[in-house]
């Protein structure tokens, strides 16, 4: 059947539907917004003026059936073209306009939705007879009702359309479509236990029937280019094979042209894959896993059987498989009447032979059947038997999958819990890093202060060093001085009992001892010879003298040697004890005598001594004789 005879078929329910009186015509209004809506269904560029002018002459009356059809099929079923519009969107348009007039379901039992209605509505006319009014004969339905059933899994029961149709002798010789839709929603065509079930069987029928479906499923796919394995949804039509993410159809993944240049061939096992099989095209090689071999061989035939469609020109297999039962059944009329014809004067002669023919034909079909179908039983045994030693392998890969993930996931749990310590770690020594760098930095700190208060403590002792250096110097002068006193201490104490002594008794010691004091005292060694020559009441007096100078000198070392032990004490770096008073008499307040003060000083005293008649410290030039 052409497109445009299947076209017609829904136009034909959509022109009597807008026949409300049931004659036979429509009004001229009407036809007019039929063909607007047929125009848009199509995508045909509208034309309103051809209809003006096909129906000029007609311009008071309605229009017949048989006068709208030259226009339809000149302006509208003639630009049709396939695969410039979608068909069932087409056929949508005809059913809304029909079912609201003809359809009226019961309410008490509805088997059928208005969508399962729409899909019944187009088998019935895929399925339909090519004459009007459209009906559908007892085998097409038989046919149709068992689709339905294999597709709930369900054994097609048939005494409930014989019981129908013996108690209507009228439906014998054909069902409308609206006999056909009342019956079935009220359960008298088919048992359904289930309205889900009967939903998902006749959307299954329906794409398979009317989309020229010709087989789906889920198949394994490998990449092309990460080369990978990928669980896909496919869709064989005679054109095409054309694969999706899953079954809903609404994410395609992609699609291969079956041309005539395709081939399908099987695949041995590789990369732990079975049932493999390729389709080559001109372009690449697709290769697909089945779940079993069962479904290989089948997958492998249903694609074979569209190659072969596209190469004999065919576009619906279903269309041809219709076409091949209404010849069987136009063949076996013809050869029933011929039989009849023939068969009056031969009946007796050939009744006999041609019932143990009949027979033995009949046995020999039986037994042919009946090896096919132990063959197919033991064919579908054994691949049960696969089927079940592959779903035990499979739970065992399951469960060894299941294993490695609970292992992988203790192993992440476990990386994820050393991780975090880890971290904790790493922040902990963070921390710990930037305390020892400000601590290392409060070190540096106290270290260059260190080396500065060092560096400092170096310039102190340098001058102290440099100040002991002078003290020492000073103190050795002192030391040489505190000899000179204790020399001319100890002649002192030498001539005082000399002086004592009579003079007759010892010249040559008095002569001697005043040639040791001359250098001395430049005083006493003038002294010396008026004492000699003196007389003897004069000695006394002497006497008296050289006691109170040697008190005195006395007294002067004591004092020196004060000073010479206040000098002698050790001075320690930094030392900062409060100094001893000083006399205001000493011309520096607070510190050390250089040795010309210091030899000054002495004569000063000296000189002072010297003019109560006493000189203690003989000058430099007196000692530099006498030695």
């Amino acid at each position: 059947m052409d497109l445009q005879s299947e076209l017609l078929k829904s136009i034909w329910y959509a022109f009597t539907s807008l026949d409300v009186e049931q004659s036979g015509k429509v009004s001229k209004s009407q036809l007019k917004v039929l063909s607007h809506n047929l125009y848009t269904a199509l995508n045909i560029p509208h034309d309103p003026v051809a209809l003006e002018e096909h129906f000029k002459d007609n311009n008071n009356g309605p229009v017949s059936n048989q006068g709208y059809m030259p226009y339809l099929n000149k302006y509208i079923l003639a630009k049709a073209t396939e695969g410039t519009f979608n068909k069932e969107t087409f056929d949508e348009l005809c059913w809304t306009l029909t079912s609201k007039k003809n359809f009226k379901p019961s309410t008490q039992q509805r088997l059928c939705s208005q969508k399962d209605c729409f899909k019944l509505f187009c088998l019935f006319n895929l399925l339909s007879e090519d004459r009007y009014p459209l009906v559908i004969i007892q085998p097409e339905l038989e046919y149709l009702l068992k689709k339905i059933s294999s597709a709930m899994s369900l054994d097609w029961d048939g005494t409930l359309l014989e019981e129908l149709l013996s108690q209507n002798v009228d439906l014998q010789d054909g069902m409308s479509v609206w006999e056909f839709l009342e019956h079935l929603s009220a359960g008298q065509l088919l048992h359904v236990e289930c309205k889900e079930a009967f939903s998902l069987a006749v959307d299954e029928v329906f794409m398979e029937m009317y989309h020229n479906t010709i087989k789906k499923g889920y198949l394994l796919k490998k990449g092309h280019v990460r080369r990978n394995w990928q669980e896909r949804w496919f869709v064989l039509k005679p054109s095409s094979l054309t694969y999706f993410v899953n079954e809903d159809l609404k994410e395609k993944k992609g699609e291969i042209l079956l041309e005539d240049n395709c081939v399908v061939e099987n695949l041995p096992d590789k990369e732990g894959r079975r049932c493999l099989f390729c389709v080559k095209t001109y372009i690449r090689t697709y290769e697909m896993s089945a779940s079993n071999l069962k479904q290989r061989v089948d997958w492998v035939q249903a694609i074979q059987t569209a190659l072969r469609l596209r190469a004999e020109g065919k576009s619906s297999l279903h269309q041809e498989l219709k076409l091949s039962r209404r010849k069987q059944r136009e063949t076996l009329q013809r050869s029933q009447s011929n039989q009849s014809n023939n068969s009056e004067p031969l009946a007796d002669e050939v009744s006999q032979d041609s019932a143990s023919e009949q027979q033995e034909e009949t046995e020999r079909l039986e037994q042919h059947i009946e090896s096919i179908i132990q063959k197919q039983r033991e064919v579908e045994a054994k691949h049960k038997e696969e089927e079940k030693q592959e779903r035990e392998r499979q739970q065992t890969v399951q469960r060894d999958l299941e294993r490695q993930l609970e292992e992988t996931k203790e192993a992440k749990e476990r990386m994820t819990t050393t991780l975090t310590e880890m971290e904790k770690e790493v922040q902990q020594q963070k921390k710990r890093i930037h305390e020892l760098e400000l601590t290392q930095l409060k070190l540096e700190e106290a270290l260059n202060a260190q080396i500065h208060a060092r560096l400092e403590e170096d310039q102190v002792r340098l001058e102290l060093e440099r100040q002991l250096a002078e003290e020492q110097k000073k103190l050795a002068e002192l030391l040489l001085l505190q000899s000179h006193l204790e020399t001319l201490a100890f002649k002192t104490e030498d001539d005082s009992p000399i002086a004592t002594r009579p003079i007759t008794q010892q010249p040559e010691e008095s002569s001697q001892h005043s040639t040791k004091e001359a250098p001395i005292h430049e005083s006493t060694s003038t002294a010396v010879p008026p004492i000699i020559q003196q007389p003897q009441e004069s000695s006394q007096h002497n006497t008296e003298r050289e006691l109170m100078s040697q008190s005195t000198s006395t007294q002067l070392m004591k004092h020196w040697t004060i000073q010479l032990n206040r000098l002698m004490k050790p001075i320690a770096p930094g030392d900062k004890g409060e100094h001893l008073p000083v006399k205001p008499t000493c011309p520096r307040q607070g510190q050390a005598l250089t040795s010309s003060e210091f030899i000054a000083k002495v004569q000063t005293g000296v000189g002072q001594e010297k003019g109560n008649g006493y000189n203690p410290a003989p000058p430099e030039e007196e000692e530099e004789k006498g030695s």
